[in-house]
């Protein structure tokens, strides 16, 4: 539910400055990398437990975020910005990213991206609580947008995982309201923010992990230690960095574009080196989900 894809140590300074190699660089990172994630969670989950392997990753990912953010100078975030980075951190990452984990014990990874897709939907509709509500546009879009969510739990894939289904459904919300919610508070300024966020995550999903008895596997496979790590330094690091540089370059509607070529990458990623099967109900929904959520972007830029 949170990561140019190389710093000006690691490319030549040429390269750093050309927005015409940075760019596509940076796309590429956040539409594979990200696409990805999802099935290196499912290869993590053969020797992690779920909760414990998102405490790993958001742990060792924001120590090392925030040890190379200070080194430059970053200033530490206040009493209250880490309070409320606790809370947002607690939302997106422990029940946004920590369920999706705890879903895809039994549901594919592809289909796992497919439900997350749904994250704008809710965010539209928690909107609400500040008086922002959906126009005559945008609920259209959130109609035809939870449609393709229904249609979606009709696959194989989430009916016969109830409770990987609501897992899912309840990581969207939490990732939308947390989204919503810390757009109106005094948040860590810059990468800041989400290295905050993820140093209070890993706490809020340590807890979960102990009170779920979960414990670190005592020989875990080399394929499951390898995924976490590709978790760690892509997911986390990486794709978040090329995120970061694409909103300070181009357009919100191309730097956001992810959330439309996540789900079918992910769905890619699963069927070529998962074998996964994904179906008819599945592929609906998702085209259905991803329909809804374009109307409800579209409207939103004709507003601003």
């Amino acid at each position: 539910m949170s990561d140019a894809a190389l710093t000006p140590s690691q490319a030549p300074a040429s390269v750093v400055r050309d927005p015409r190699w940075m760019v596509p660089l940076a796309l590429f990172a956040l539409y594979v990398i990200w696409g990805s994630t999802y099935l290196g969670i499912r290869y993590a989950l053969v020797s992690y437990p779920p909760f414990l392997l998102a405490a790993l990753r958001f742990a060792i990912a924001g120590v090392l975020l925030f040890a190379v953010l200070r080194l430059r100078g970053a200033a530490l975030p206040t009493a209250r910005q880490w309070k409320n980075a606790a809370i947002v951190g607690t939302l997106l990452l422990a029940g946004g990213n920590g369920l999706v984990c705890f879903a895809e014990q039994s549901v594919s990874s592809g289909i796992a991206a497919v439900a997350v897709a749904s994250m704008p939907l809710f965010a539209a509709v928690f909107g609400g609580i500040y008086r922002e509500w959906p126009t005559r546009g945008e609920s259209a879009g959130l109609l035809l947008g939870f449609a393709g969510v229904v249609v979606l739990n009709l696959g194989a894939g989430l009916s016969g995982a109830p409770l990987g289904a609501v897992a899912l459904i309840v990581a969207a919300m939490s990732w939308a309201f947390g989204s919503v919610w810390s757009k109106r508070q005094d948040m860590p300024k810059g990468p800041m923010n989400t290295a905050a966020q993820m140093l209070c995550a890993s706490v809020s999903l340590a807890i979960i992990a102990l009170l779920r008895g979960e414990r670190l596997p005592a020989h875990p496979e080399t394929s499951a230690t390898v995924a976490l790590a590709y978790l760690i330094v892509f997911g986390s690091i990486v794709a978040f960095s090329a995120y970061l540089y694409v909103l300070k370059t181009v357009r919100p509607a191309l730097a956001t574009s992810y959330a439309y070529v996540n789900p079918p990458v992910a769905v890619v990623f699963g069927v070529l080196l998962a074998g996964e099967h994904v179906g008819v109900f599945e592929l609906a929904g998702m085209a259905i989900i991803l329909v809804g959520v374009g109307i409800i972007t579209m409207m939103r830029v004709r507003k601003v």
